[in-house]
């Protein structure tokens, strides 16, 4: 039987987020997308031979559409990787990308594996939140406890709000440091670690002149995250209606931007270290997923972060850095409450309120996020966390060696 080994993260990027559903990937399609990040990864690791990747494995929270199809899958052909290279999705919604992390290190960690690609993709442009064709069990309608199945996030965000006494203002101000985070994080240069710049093919008709009926192809380069905005400020975000309830909290200024994006991570075994001469980043040491009522959903960060520290042996208070996905400002602020979480380590650059939220990328994201920021900072642990629809809390714990 093998044996038991560490898995590291040797490489981890992703690119930029773009508003969905008119900013700059709305017209990329997401297998593209998820393509150019996966070559992008890999170029990072120029000493490994792609042919010892053993498989790619790909969180997705709406696997259909134009990301359908085993979209892990199709996306490793397209980077160009070799056929012998195998593909997977995977979906548990937000997590999906974290979940997708863990499954890699997991099977490192027993030996089945040395060298997979983790990662995550989400067009929130091309396919809606809700999927193409979405239909609901009818017995999920049958019995009481069982309709939060069926809530809208932002419901359930309003349940929660309401539930841990959440105020408006609190949220508010919340959404407002999240900007203001993000902002001044790239005014110093804080995602050039991990961002990978994608060139964005534009196709435009010529209507006149010599040129009439041609089709002028030019290129943008996408550098950096297009959500964060320098003109918020909490008059402007009071000024927002509830979107999810006549009088509820919860708006579209305090709650995650819908995006585009994707992201990548090379998770590799101590033997593929030593084999091909890679250097790590970072140790993946646990993983916890949680199941909470579906109708507060956003609490499930709640259960999933002990349970993560737990696994690996730490204090709440080792960490240095936790992103917690911030799907909503409520809920985020709940959980932060609840589990007396330092608001100084929480999202130092900026969470999803205004960095996006590409549902099953996000956690390959912000994955790639704590790597980097931790060797950055020169810090020893960091967890991402989120929430997930139906019901869940998950929360990976990362090291940095």
């Amino acid at each position: 039987m093998p044996e038991l080994q560490d898995a590291y993260i040797v490489a981890a990027t992703r690119t930029p987020v773009g508003k969905a559903p008119r900013g700059m990937f709305s017209r990329t399609r997401p297998d593209d997308l998820l393509a150019a990040v996966l070559r992008g990864l890999v170029a990072r690791a120029p000493a490994l031979d792609p042919q010892a990747v053993e498989d790619v494995i790909v969180g997705c929270a709406i696997p259909e559409g134009p990301q359908g199809l085993n979209v892990g899958r199709i996306a490793t052909l397209l980077a160009g990787l070799p056929v012998s290279v195998p593909g997977v999705t995977v979906n548990r919604f937000c997590a999906s990308g974290l979940t997708a992390v863990a499954m890699a290190a997991a099977r490192i960690r027993t030996g089945e594996a040395d060298i997979i690609i983790a990662a995550g993709i989400e067009s929130m442009s091309q396919v809606p939140v809700m999927g193409v064709n979405t239909s609901f069990s009818p017995a999920i309608f049958e019995r009481d406890e069982n309709l939060g199945i069926a809530f809208g996030m932002g419901l359930t965000a309003e349940q929660v709000a309401r539930r841990w006494q959440v105020s408006r203002e609190d949220q508010d101000a919340f959404a407002l440091q999240s900007h203001q985070r993000a902002l001044a994080a790239r005014e110093k240069g804080e995602f050039a670690d991990e961002i990978l710049p994608v060139d964005i093919p534009l196709r435009t008709p010529i209507l006149e002149g010599g040129r009439a009926g041609e089709i002028d192809v030019s290129v943008r380069r996408a550098e950096h995250d297009e959500g964060p905005r320098s003109d918020t400020s909490l008059e402007a975000l009071a000024r927002l209606r509830p979107v999810f309830a006549a009088k509820g909290s919860v708006t579209a200024g305090n709650s995650s931007q819908t995006s585009d994006g994707a992201g990548a991570l090379l998770v590799v075994s101590e033997r593929a270290l030593r084999d091909h001469g890679l250097t790590p980043l970072a140790r993946f040491v646990s993983f916890s997923v949680k199941g909470v009522a579906p109708e507060i959903m956003g609490i499930g960060p709640r259960e999933a972060i002990p349970h993560a520290l737990a696994l690996a042996g730490l204090r709440q208070g080792q960490l240095g850095w936790i992103e917690l996905n911030e799907a909503f400002a409520a809920q985020a602020l709940a959980v932060m409450r609840e589990l007396d979480l330092d608001p100084a380590i929480v999202n130092p650059l900026g969470g999803a309120i205004a960095l996006g939220h590409p549902l099953g990328a996000t956690g390959a994201i912000r994955a790639a996020t704590v790597v980097h920021a931790l060797r950055r900072h020169k810090l020893d642990y960091g967890m991402v966390t989120m929430c997930v629809g139906t019901g869940m809390g998950a929360a990976g714990v990362f090291q940095r060696v």
